[in-house]
């Protein structure tokens, strides 16, 4: 007679600076793109969870907004949304550049300490760095935190991540299988899509017009000629902005529309006919009651 392994399940939250590689390691994880990325700093701004599912381990990955101190209405959403998560898991990864601690992850190592549950640090991007540079590296964290684990990785090349999925079912608790072994997401398809569009303006636009954008899809769930009709509505904050995202002709929008057409008939599996429209919503970042109409909710933040 067979002995049954038991399962282990459970909820871990993926902290750290901007930009530090945290959505990265999430679709890394998964398999599949769920969270958006770019190398501009304050990529996500919503908790997003990703699924991994094996034999006898399930890890519900939740992908927070980069922390830091806040300066606008938007700013203090993501914050809160990423401090909440750490009351509501299992564990928390601590994601860090491979470098000596500096403020900005002091500051996150300090709000750290309130936390009970078992926290790991991942030390990314260690394909950058030569082998020797880590103990010093881990030493400058060892003070400052009480880490239970220090795992080098790269997200980008897969090092570290078999040592990271061990160390999970070691500590995460015996549980059921939260979710069907086929979803990778607990995330709606519009809100995916949504960030799709938003990512190609992360990656076709430049300076302060990025983080003055959101995207909310109006509507998806017309099929014409074969194909699945989106709509959906870019949000910037100035006239000046809607003229960058529009571009001469046109010719900005229709780049950013076929380009987040291929990533969102990759995700649905089916053919798009994508319709975007660019309309100015004056300091929308700092407006509450707009925030929670394009889904920053205050029920993410509770």
């Amino acid at each position: 007679m067979t002995e049954t392994k038991s399962r282990k399940s459970g909820f871990v939250a993926l902290v750290g600076r901007p930009n530090v590689g945290k959505s990265t390691l999430m679709n890394c994880l998964v398999g599949q793109k769920v969270a958006i990325t770019s190398n501009k700093p304050q990529t996500t701004r919503n908790k997003i969870s990703g699924i991994y599912t094996a034999d006898n381990l399930q890890v519900i990955f939740v992908d927070t907004p980069g922390i830091f101190k806040p300066h606008v209405k938007l700013d203090d959403y993501m914050d809160k949304a990423s401090l909440s998560s750490l009351n509501e898991v299992d564990l928390v990864l601590f994601m860090v550049e491979p470098e000596k601690i500096g403020k900005g992850d002091e500051y996150i190592a300090n709000l750290l300490k309130k936390v009970k549950v078992p926290i790991f640090l991942l030390i990314n991007k260690v394909d950058q760095v030569s082998p020797n540079s880590l103990l010093p590296i881990i030493d400058s964290y060892r003070k400052i935190g009480n880490f239970k684990e220090f795992l080098p990785i790269s997200a980008t090349k897969g090092i570290g991540i078999s040592d990271l999925l061990d160390s999970l079912a070691k500590y995460l608790p015996e549980g059921p299988e939260y979710y069907d072994p086929e979803q990778i997401t607990d995330r709606p398809e519009y809100f995916l899509v949504s960030e799709l569009i938003r990512e190609q303006i992360l990656k076709l636009t430049a300076q302060e017009v990025p983080h003055a954008t959101a995207v909310k899809v109006e509507r998806m769930d017309e099929h014409v000629k074969g194909k699945r009709r989106i709509e959906a509505t870019i949000y910037v904050e100035k006239d000046g902005q809607k003229g960058i995202i529009i571009g001469r002709g046109g010719k900005m929008l229709k780049q950013i529309g076929i380009s987040a057409r291929k990533q969102i008939e990759d995700l649905l599996g089916e053919r798009v006919n994508l319709q975007l429209w660019v309309k100015v919503q004056h300091n929308w970042r700092s407006d509450p009651g707009f925030l929670k109409q394009i889904g920053y909710d205050q029920k993410d933040l509770s």
